[in-house]
């Protein structure tokens, strides 16, 4: 079969770009995607790739100012012709999956997530850029009505919906009206293992930017002045955040995998108050054999069992993290960190592959 790839865009090397990863080492194929840049893919397979780019890559500063450029993407992914191809197989989280094939052609998408910042994060999102009101503010609300638009019409462009999670299945039933086989991402469980002794700290990974909600966990643990955070990760919050940190947090800025890896295996617990649509990081933490203490959506309420494997927590709130932070430790020796461990195993990368390709096979074998 001639088979193409479709990603929303190859900036850095994050979450969708280890399962995109994984998609081209079981189906190495031209990838096509809005725009690439080759130096953050040296060190991975999709560096060796044939990628072909949309006129967005010709724009100024693409790998920079490519969020401004957002108007564009619809017109951008419609532009790629792929009809020589039998199955696409998209990566998508914006625009990858509007794509346009043809009755002959048959379309697998892996959807991340529908376009959160025009759907369930539309109105945190006009709050965070002060585009609520206003002239501005009325233009912002008019596009994103018109992406909202496309992007319900290009879902049904689609033939075979796959969700990261079981909250975003459930969200693309919402969203798109469209069943969506749930297929958790792929996760390097090998590289992590569980460390003979514990230093007493905790740890969040996490980009920051403010729907992460790492300024409530700072918060909570600047009341419990007695409890260490290493904080993980850089973002345009980076600044703001280390301003209202005590001194007990320290931030230690983005990490290559094995200088994450000691830090992780030597945590105490890792901590999250974020709601994610999967959660690698959390996942990894449990490959250290670590209790994670998370908030109860999203993706956390598939990657940890409660009282078991970590403690989740249903509020978003300093109080309500200081509450799971009293209990772990009050609980602390039941958590069992080669328990944890096995648990994560369910999200290894051999297992993406094994349900993946059986996936596409039965979809191939359907059409054919």
């Amino acid at each position: 079969m001639r088979i193409a790839i479709v990603h929303d865009w190859l900036v850095s090397y994050a979450g969708a770009e280890k399962v995109l990863e994984e998609i081209y080492k079981l189906f190495p194929s031209t990838i096509y995607t809005l725009l690439y840049n080759k130096e953050a893919f040296k060190e991975s397979p999709l560096g060796q790739a044939d990628i072909n780019t949309s006129f967005i890559q010709k724009l100024p500063k693409p790998t920079k100012w490519y969020r401004y450029y957002l108007p564009l993407f619809p017109m951008a992914i419609e532009d790629f012709d792929l009809s020589h191809y039998d199955l696409i197989i998209s990566s998508s989280h914006a625009v990858a999956k509007g794509i346009l094939r043809n009755a002959k052609q048959t379309h697998i998408c892996y959807c991340h997530t529908p376009m959160r910042y025009a759907w369930d994060l539309y109105h945190q999102y006009l709050k965070e850029l002060n585009l609520s009101k206003g002239v501005k503010g009325f233009f912002a609300k008019f596009f994103l009505h018109y992406i909202r638009l496309w992007d319900y019409s290009s879902s049904q462009r689609v033939d075979y919906f796959i969700a990261n999670s079981n909250p975003v299945a459930d969200r693309i039933r919402k969203v798109y009206g469209r069943h969506a086989e749930v297929i958790h991402p792929p996760v390097d469980i090998d590289h992590f293992s569980i460390a003979a002794n514990r230093e007493d700290y905790y740890i969040t990974v996490s980009r920051l930017v403010p729907y992460k909600r790492v300024d409530l966990i700072i918060k909570a643990f600047s009341v419990q002045k007695g409890k260490k955070l290493l904080i993980v990760g850089d973002g345009p919050e980076y600044k703001k955040l280390k301003e209202i940190a005590s001194k007990n947090i320290e931030f230690l800025g983005s990490l290559k995998n094995d200088e994450l890896k000691e830090y992780l295996m030597k945590a105490r617990a890792f901590v999250y108050m974020g709601e994610e649509d999967f959660g690698i990081a959390m996942v990894e933490a449990q490959a250290c054999g670590l209790p994670v203490i998370a908030y109860g959506f999203g993706g956390a309420k598939d990657i940890i069992k409660d009282r078991i494997t970590g403690v989740l927590f249903y509020e978003q709130s300093e109080d309500a993290l200081l509450e799971a932070l009293d209990f772990f430790e009050k609980n602390e020796e039941k958590f069992l960190p080669e328990r944890i461990r096995e648990r994560a195993k369910r999200f290894s990368k051999e297992v993406f592959r094994e349900k993946f390709k059986a996936f596409v096979d039965r979809v191939v074998n359907e059409t054919s």
